[in-house]
């Protein structure tokens, strides 16, 4: 989910309080609509010499032991939950029998640390962590341990599959490739989204041409400040964190990751991933045997429908009264399906 999106989210989550307020008619099928076939555990995993807090949702009935699928999240400040986003699709896994385990990042919720410390090897270790830590439950098959992750978590997903051979899947939403080519691609479209003249294009060009000069350097934050000026909401551990990242390209990684069957989930509305670009790269690093492409024509970056997403009483109404229609149509089938097939194919094997 986008930064823009994510703020909408939260005002959702006071919206739902104001509907359930209005009357216990709505307020009941409010609750109802919100209520999923899950069961919940809060859980804590060790990495690095911090405690990571996290969720473990496993389907509603049954001991086990379930598949899993372990949630990598894209960027910002994502607790366990996603702001409650991520349990539509936790029911859906559950549906095929797994269970989903997902950890708030380092600063937030209960986890220690800080999210803008981390590079994106720090982020594949951590996602190893909660591995190695799965495998040690009762209630989960060690063999059947699969990956979903959305944007940013592009470039962890097949750090984690090269180096855990045992990964039996990959699910990837709107993946970031490569840093600086996601970075252009995105300022563009913004840009033109919002209506900008070709000088802005321009200027807003030369800006990130010049802040990549001085990220090669090596620069500080005050040095970026002294160069740009305004710096346009940039902060000193923003800053260190693209410093850390922006050469990020996962194209070896997916190189490494061969033969682990893969979902690359592809929006029509993606204004923050080239989707074209991404698409000719995993067609051209993957073998086609271990590699399933869906589109959604009519979606966003975040797999919300567009029309929902840039309607706000919609999107409101939606979110409350019918969580599950947020997602672009077809979008939670096909991901149960996906682990249902997988499920069979190693059945057989």
């Amino acid at each position: 989910m986008t930064t823009r999106a994510r703020r909408r989210w939260r005002v959702l989550v006071w919206s739902s309080v104001a509907v359930l307020l209005v009357g216990a008619g709505l307020g009941g099928v409010a609750v109802w609509q919100n209520t999923y076939a899950l069961r919940e555990e809060r859980v804590t995993v060790r990495h690095d010499g911090r405690s990571l807090d996290g969720v473990l949702a496993r389907p509603d009935s049954g001991d086990g032991p379930f598949g899993l699928v372990v949630f990598v999240h894209g960027d910002g400040p994502i607790d366990a939950t996603h702001d409650t986003f991520y349990r539509p699709l936790w029911e859906s896994f559950a549906k095929a029998g797994y269970a989903s385990l997902s950890l708030s990042k380092p600063g937030i919720g209960a986890s220690e640390g800080s999210w803008l410390d981390q590079s994106m090897d720090d982020r594949a270790g951590e996602t190893l962590a909660a591995i190695t830590w799965a495998r040690t439950r009762p209630d989960i098959d060690g063999r059947r341990i699969g990956l979903w992750g959305a944007s940013q978590a592009g470039w962890v997903l097949p750090k984690v599959a090269a180096r855990d051979r045992a990964v039996q899947f990959v699910i990837a939403v709107s993946p970031a490739l490569d840093w600086q080519q996601q970075g252009r691609y995105n300022l563009l479209a913004d840009l033109r989204e919002n209506g900008a003249t070709r000088d802005e294009e321009q200027a807003a060009l030369r800006r990130r041409e010049a802040t990549l000069r001085l990220l090669r350097q090596g620069a500080t934050f005050e040095e970026y400040r002294t160069a740009v000026g305004d710096t346009g909401g940039m902060t000193a551990e923003r800053w260190r964190f693209i410093a850390k990242n922006y050469r990020s390209n996962a194209s070896e990684d997916l190189r490494a990751m061969r033969g682990t069957p893969t979902l690359l989930v592809l929006a029509g509305h993606d204004i923050n991933v080239d989707v074209a670009d991404t698409e000719a790269a995993y067609r051209r690093i993957l073998p086609p045997a271990s590699l399933t492409v869906r589109h959604y024509p009519d979606a966003t970056h975040s797999l919300v429908d567009h029309a929902v997403e840039n309607s706000e009483p919609r999107l409101t109404l939606t979110a409350v009264f019918a969580p599950r229609r947020l997602y672009a149509p077809g979008f939670l089938a096909d991901q149960r399906h996906f682990v249902e097939q997988i499920t069979d194919h190693k059945g057989t094997d």
